[in-house]
């Protein structure tokens, strides 16, 4: 038996033999530290909960009918109740959707439960596994380089069959190898079109001293690699990649143009592009309105849309981002003006290529400034890093409430079917307090601000769907102002023990943020609690989400109702001592002092 440490950067399965195989992709630690390993696990299963009609036995007897693979009896947590379910096991992935409705359609089942749950996402969260962190596997290696959907060339990979479940292990921040890339097209006829319009330069960055532009033309810059054809170009392109084996590969907007264009032009020039760890192409997944380039277990972010979450701009282009993140202008060359540089020939074409090399020079920068936190969110939400660079801050705090609620043995509710979120738009409840400005010029103006106002409400009055009282079956409890919402005091609900559990993390890395000396710790624990931050502060607009699963329109009209009422008693507390508010907004508020300045000075 062999053991395998490897920081894991990527997961799926596929298919063998009608079984569904698990393949972890990751990077080793230990004596073989940096090489790249695939390890399998063949021995974990799809599944759904059945909640029963009445007799459990009568209903595990209908279910036995279809084709599944086991049936177990357990107890979950629902809301408030202990309930006692069946956990029907499944063949394989493509099994839950077949199945779903054959079984919630049967005579003796309620309702079913965790059946949209993606097999990979299951696997992350029953293993309490987290994407960039370490995993321990035992196992024995493949002497043959080949496996499940494995076609890779590269004589280093690690092919590793486990055995057993694999098991998280601490380990510090990661050393990745992190590659940026950029293509500049000649289109002089509008929009670039990849069945005419040939790609003339691919520009590369990183972390591992690679800077360069490979193109069809010589320049005078040494970092230019020229090459025979727009073939040979992107043939050497992906002998880059398979060769020096990026951990990350970081676009802008490579998720809609570089790599859908780049592939499409492999296409038509017959040029294989496996990429992909594993030795796969390029894979698109659609999500919602857009497409997400996959590289199976090499990381592609695209940070485009991570710069549209974390930044408010007039516009989102690289120039604007730079210039945003850095306060310095890089280099620009107008989309419909490159053609005409590439065609000059002479100082125009070497502008080109700097621009084309800034360009990846820039989005390197801007992915090593922006990625920390992500990372951050990965190692909290425990989702893989390709989803969270790609996932809405909600979604976030969705499937960071799905993996705690593995861990307090309770099943997640379901998404609302169209008529439940019909009903639950039609619930309406009034949002935080807000007074309009008070016109004119103000002196001796003073800013108050409550910290963490809503999820410190959440906390302290214990708001939980879980806590909310339908009538007065306990003695303690909390009683919300100008609404008709009664939380009982104990125990503590599922929600604010989540956020709770966040804040207080934060607040003690904050505490060791103020004692340690070390700049590099120091800044390291900066993006740990912004990034604790961010999820405790996401958590708190979503009960009145009506997609949410956890939605409670009782829940978010209390949090609401609450503010509302400290912040205007704050107000009037503070014109007792002089102080006159001009203008509120939720959780804070500016109010003029009316006394003497000088004499209270």
């Amino acid at each position: 038996m062999e053991t395998k440490r490897f920081i894991l950067l990527d997961i799926d399965y596929v298919t063998e033999n009608n079984r569904p195989v698990v393949r972890l992709f990751g990077k080793e630690r230990g004596d073989n530290k940096g090489r790249s390993i695939i390890a399998l696990d063949r021995h974990f299963r799809p599944y759904i909960y059945v909640i029963p009609m009445g007799n459990t036995e009568d209903c595990i007897k209908q279910i036995n009918t279809l084709d599944v693979d086991e049936i177990r009896i357990v107890q979950k947590k629902d809301i408030t109740q202990e309930k006692e379910m069946l956990e029907v096991i499944l063949f394989h992935p493509q099994d839950v959707p077949k199945l779903r409705d054959k079984i919630w359609n049967l005579s003796e089942v309620k309702e079913i439960r965790e059946h949209d749950i993606p097999f990979y996402r299951r696997y992350l969260i029953d293993n309490a596994l987290f994407p960039m962190g370490e995993v321990v596997v035992n196992g024995k290696t493949k002497t043959q380089k080949a496996g499940p959907g494995i076609s890779s060339t590269d004589e280093n990979l690690c092919i590793f069959n486990m055995e057993g479940k694999p098991e998280p292990v601490a380990g510090g921040i990661p050393d990745l190898k992190v590659m940026s890339f950029d293509i500049e097209v000649r289109n002089p006829k509008g929009m670039p079109s990849a069945d005419k319009d040939e790609i003339i330069m691919i520009s590369l960055a990183s972390n591992f001293g690679l800077e360069s532009v490979l193109s069809t033309k010589r320049s005078s810059f040494d970092y230019v690699e020229t090459l025979e054809s727009e073939k040979e170009m992107i043939k050497r392109f992906t002998e880059i990649v398979n060769t020096e084996c990026p951990d990350l590969i970081l676009g802008y907007n490579s998720d809609n143009f570089d790599f859908p264009y780049i592939n499409d032009r492999a296409k038509k020039l017959g040029v294989p592009m496996n990429i992909g760890m594993d030795g796969s192409g390029i894979k698109f997944l659609r999500r919602g309105f857009t497409s997400a380039a996959v590289v199976r277990g090499r990381l592609h972010i695209d940070l485009y849309p991570i710069m549209r979450r974390h930044l408010t701009l007039d516009r989102y282009t690289l120039e604007r981002v730079y210039k945003e993140l850095f306060g310095e202008d890089k280099e620009d060359v107008e989309g419909d003006e490159i053609w005409k540089y590439w065609d000059s020939n002479g100082e125009k074409l070497e502008e080109l290529f700097s621009y084309s090399m800034d360009d990846a020079i820039a989005a390197y920068k801007v992915g090593d400034k922006m990625l920390p936190i992500n990372r951050e969110l990965t190692r909290i939400v425990g989702q893989p890093f390709f989803d969270i660079t790609r996932m809405a801050s909600g979604q976030m705090v969705e499937w960071l409430l799905t993996r705690k609620a593995y861990e307090y043995g309770e099943v997640i509710p379901n998404k609302p079917s169209q008529s439940e979120y019909s009903r639950r738009r039609g619930f309406k409840y009034v949002g935080g307090y807000v007074k309009e400005p008070v016109k004119g010029l103000h002196e001796n103006i003073l800013s108050f601000d409550f910290k963490s106002l809503y999820p410190s409400i959440i906390i302290s009055k214990n708001i939980s769907p879980d806590t909310l009282l339908k009538n007065e079956e306990t003695e303690e409890f909390h009683t919300a102002p100008e609404v008709p919402h009664k939380f009982r005091k104990e125990p503590v609900g599922f929600v604010p023990s989540v956020i709770g559990n966040l804040l207080k993390e934060r607040a003690k890395i904050k505490d060791i943020m103020k004692k340690t000396d070390d700049p590099m710790e120091k800044k390291i624990l900066n993006v740990q609690q912004q990034a604790l931050k961010t999820l405790a502060n996401s958590m708190y607009g979503l009960y009145g989400f009506a997609r949410f699963r956890w939605y409670s329109g009782e829940c978010a009209d209390a949090v609401t109702a609450w503010g509302r009422d400290y912040i205007k008693k704050t107000m009037k507390k503070a014109e007792k001592f002089g102080f006159k508010a001009i203008y509120a907004d939720t959780d804070g508020f500016y109010a003029t002092y009316t006394g003497n300045v000088e004499d209270d000075a």
